[in-house]
């Protein structure tokens, strides 16, 4: 058994049955509907996703909340108290302050039990992108990899991790300030989907506009044909906000190619499902190393 933990926050978007496969320790995070404040937890105990999806297509508002520097202590402490290490892979720092919150934690925890070792590493990616990255990092983990020789894989292939997605309603895209009033509107009326990805930063970013269903799948598929390594050893990931027809459709045109080893589907979880609503779409692999 490892001397350490693999901990991750819930933006990660795996399943429940993959995050108790390998023993994952996922931080809940806050967020709020029409006012009422919910944590949403790995497992959902507080509110549905079909239920939150249903809100949100009803009309509700959605916002979501970072983790504070006292939850990420709830979290850590009883970790190093139990004699073990950590690895922490968190939430883009280019996305929310919860990375910083993070990084300060730690600082502190260091001080107080110096015989830990506590590394946090910012994923630069979010949902089903931070999820293909933890997933490989913890099947490593379960192979025996040890903590150091972990955190520098996770470090060097962060930027490999390529997370593409599409949405459906580009109105969440809008209230974001992702796309202006009018690309919303004009998008919404051609039936436009954007395709969307994070640069370097950790930043979400619109790489590519396509008309309809089919072709955005298409345009995922591409993506992975391109640039995939070593596919067939791989589980790619496929995210979807109260979409599964879609995200079935895509598992069988990977299935039908055989491009990877397996896929996992996920639904997002509200953290990111606030954002980008009902509909989204995404695919996330592992790409070439790119060590920074």
């Amino acid at each position: 058994m490892a001397g350490y933990v693999l901990v991750t926050d819930a933006t990660v978007d795996l399943p429940q049955s993959v995050i108790e496969q390998y023993g994952i320790h996922v931080i809940p995070m806050a967020f709020d509907l029409d006012g009422k404040d919910y944590f949403h937890y790995a497992d959902c105990r507080e509110m549905p996703l079909s239920v939150f999806y249903d809100k949100l297509k009803q009309g509700s508002v959605s916002h979501s909340s970072q983790i504070t520097p006292q939850m990420f202590k709830d979290n850590f402490k009883p970790i190093l108290e139990s004699g073990k290490d950590i690895i922490y892979i968190g939430f883009s720092s280019g996305l929310s302050n919860t990375w910083q919150n993070a990084f300060l934690t730690i600082q502190d925890l260091q001080e107080k039990y110096p015989d830990r070792k506590i590394i946090g590493i910012d994923s630069l990616s979010a949902s089903v992108g931070e999820a293909v990255l933890v997933l490989n990092a913890a099947q490593r983990m379960a192979g025996g990899m040890e903590l150091e020789e972990l955190a520098a894989w996770v470090k060097c292939h962060r930027h490999a991790a390529r997370h593409w997605f599409t949405v459906q309603d580009l109105f969440y895209l809008k209230r974001g300030g992702r796309l202006s009033t009018a690309e919303a509107l004009v998008g919404t009326a051609l039936k436009i989907r954007p395709v969307l990805s994070v640069d370097r930063e950790g930043k979400l970013i619109v790489c590519a506009k396509v008309r309809g269903e089919k072709k955005a799948m298409d345009f995922l598929m591409g993506k992975l044909r391109e640039e995939g390594v070593s596919l067939s050893e791989q589980t790619a990931v496929i995210g979807h906000s109260a979409n599964p027809g879609q995200a079935e459709a895509l598992q069988k045109m990977l299935e039908a190619e055989g491009l990877v080893k397996d896929s996992i589907i996920s639904e997002i979880g509200p953290i990111i499902g606030t954002h980008v609503g009902p509909g989204f779409l995404a695919l996330t692999f592992i790409g070439e190393e790119d060590r920074d």
